[in-house]
């Protein structure tokens, strides 16, 4: 598992073992089963996930207790509520295991000490968290303009391997469909 974290950094830059045994130092890991909330609102939020194994999904609950899925994350992916982990607050979002889920987990100090001993670090951050930055502005862009079936096709495209793993349900609901539209939509 801790070569799955290695080589998740060294897509972007190299690490020596002793950079590498640094890095572990920061990080812990933990598994959680199918169903349970590594989070929920209201928590403090300490941590940033990386998932080794599994699936999970970020979700928000209205007044109404409606849930809204705000984004999945699978194998490879960071997660958490980062306004609230960047501001060391409150959760607003939970984050709900879909599979039996394994975590690496780092907290806000661990986070700058990397940052602070391995420079090359803050280009890794930067650079996931602009790749998430775009994605959710398309994901945005989506949800304003695009219809039921441009918003599905979108999704297959972008996560075909996601797609796989997750209901039509829960599909449904991250795209502001009703289970019924996309069933509607392809049967």
């Amino acid at each position: 598992m801790y070569k799955t974290l290695r080589n998740h950094f060294e897509e972007t830059f190299d690490l020596t073992d002793k950079e590498f045994a640094f890095v572990l130092t920061q990080f812990k890991m933990q598994d959680f089963k199918k169903g349970d909330f590594i989070f929920q609102n209201g928590d403090q939020i300490k941590y940033v996930y990386f998932i080794i194994s599994g699936l999970v999904k970020l979700i928000y609950f209205d007044k109404d207790a409606n849930e809204h899925i705000v984004s999945f994350a699978m194998e490879d992916w960071w997660e958490s509520d980062f306004n609230a982990f960047f501001t060391q607050s409150e959760a607003t979002y939970s984050l709900k295991c879909l599979e039996a889920t394994s975590v690496f987990y780092i907290s806000l100090a661990g986070y700058r000490k990397l940052c602070e001993e391995i420079p090359k670090m803050e280009t890794f951050w930067l650079q996931k968290s602009n790749r998430g930055f775009v994605s959710s502005q398309r994901r945005i862009l989506s949800l304003l303009t695009a219809n039921p079936k441009e918003r599905y096709e979108q999704f297959l495209k972008a996560y075909p391997s996601l797609a796989q793993r997750i209901s039509k349900t829960q599909i449904a609901a991250y795209l502001g469909v009703s289970r019924e539209t996309l069933s509607r939509l392809y049967s």
